[in-house]
């Protein structure tokens, strides 16, 4: 029998800051042919130490790493998820039943590839599952976006099916943008049913921003967008990047520190460099790459989303809610004001909406967690490629 349980959903993205924990009451659907209903209880988010956050940057961004060094990382990792859901558990006053654990993915190849003789698409994610549930004695899903990858998706994104089940609506078309590490999108058309919604990576969020301020000023991110506030956007260079084949290639799509991590960073900042000339500051750096998310995310909805949108019938206002870490940068979402209001596109924070900007994937991924647990498929078939849909994940018994 399918009933309510109390699931912590546990996320660490592509910036590599930290876990966020969202603990959740998930119930059936209310009515015949409806979605489940997802309430969010409280959410914590705790930070990684700077040597595992340095193991993680390593091994995400290195093209050579020992078989050792891997696991040993895999089940610390596991040490700290179930750290965080403990800590939540505390703070929040409440015990959950279940926990739906992404990990953190420490390589994503979205596109088909040949290996050994074989064309395939590969994806992993690191953080021990069996730890948690020992720890917590409870289940635990993990590995979510292999089942997908499985049957010809991508993987990724994931997040759609919680969009689709909290935020749809009759009379609004919706794009629920989250900039973590990486940007990615969902398009919900008012009124549509699931195969309707449309989502894919939009390309970086904060990763080239972050990247760029570890570098040249040796901080974690670029608080409140301070820094790019101060510099001049090169945008030429900006143009110039667009060009590139990611953003232009046709949804479903998805990436990563494999296309955005160090190499294009190095890139990156050798391009602003010669484009500044002998005017050229720090500051323009992050300025640039701050304009670059943005102007990524702009460009993804003219070419892919504005007619996608437009289609609701009768033609529907449109909500832009952005969420994930880029939300609180201040510069990055005037810029996306400034791109998208001409289009007559309302710019919206998630926490209008009920949810903490930091807190929507972790509530996916206890979305997910109790779907996979009841046997219920999690991925959009649509947003991933996928030949259809499946159910996520490998359970760990508590």
């Amino acid at each position: 029998m399918i009933r309510s349980m109390v699931v912590a959903g546990v996320m660490s993205g592509t910036s590599a800051d930290g876990v966020d924990v969202a603990v959740c009451r998930v119930s059936p659907a209310r009515v015949k042919g409806g979605t489940p209903v997802v309430k969010l209880l409280g959410h914590m988010g705790v930070a990684y130490s700077k040597a595992v956050r340095a193991a993680v940057l390593c091994a995400m961004d290195a093209e050579a790493i020992s078989v050792a060094e891997l696991a040993r990382l895999n089940w610390r990792l596991g040490e700290v998820y179930a750290d965080a859901v403990e800590k939540a558990q505390s703070a929040l006053g409440v015990k959950v039943g279940l926990v739906g654990c992404h990990g953190q993915t420490v390589y994503h190849q979205g596109a088909v590839e040949k290996y050994l003789g074989k064309a395939l698409r590969a994806t992993w994610q690191a953080g021990e599952a069996a730890v948690i549930a020992e720890r917590l004695r409870v289940p635990v899903v993990s590995d979510f976006r292999s089942a997908d990858v499985a049957v010809g998706g991508q993987g990724a994104p994931l997040v759609p099916m919680l969009d689709y089940c909290m935020f749809r609506s009759t009379k609004v078309s919706r794009v629920l943008q989250n900039l973590g590490g990486i940007g990615n999108l969902t398009a919900i058309p008012a009124g549509v049913g699931v195969d309707g919604v449309m989502a894919f990576d939009t390309g970086p969020g904060n990763m080239v921003i972050d990247a760029c301020m570890r570098r040249l000023y040796e901080r974690e991110f670029d608080k409140g967008g301070a820094v790019a506030r101060s510099g001049k956007v090169l945008k030429d260079l900006v143009e110039k990047i667009l060009k590139e084949g990611y953003f232009s290639a046709l949804p479903p799509k998805s990436c990563g520190r494999e296309q955005f991590g160090e190499a294009f960073v190095s890139r990156f900042i050798a391009m602003c460099r010669k484009a500044g000339g002998r005017g050229n500051r720090d500051e323009d750096v992050v300025a640039t790459a701050t304009a670059l998310t943005a102007a990524s995310v702009v460009d993804a909805y003219r070419r892919f989303v504005w007619g996608h949108v437009g289609q609701a019938a009768p033609l529907s206002p449109v909500e832009f809610v952005v969420a994930g870490g880029g939300a609180k940068n201040d510069v990055l979402i005037g810029m996306l004001r400034d791109g998208l209001e001409p289009l007559k596109v309302k710019v919206r924070l998630m926490e209008e909406l009920g949810v903490p900007a930091q807190a929507k994937e972790a509530v996916a991924f206890a979305l997910l967690a109790w779907l996979s647990w009841n046997g219920l498929p999690g991925n959009v078939p649509k947003a991933t490629g996928a030949r259809r849909a499946v159910v996520l994940g490998k359970v760990s018994h508590g």
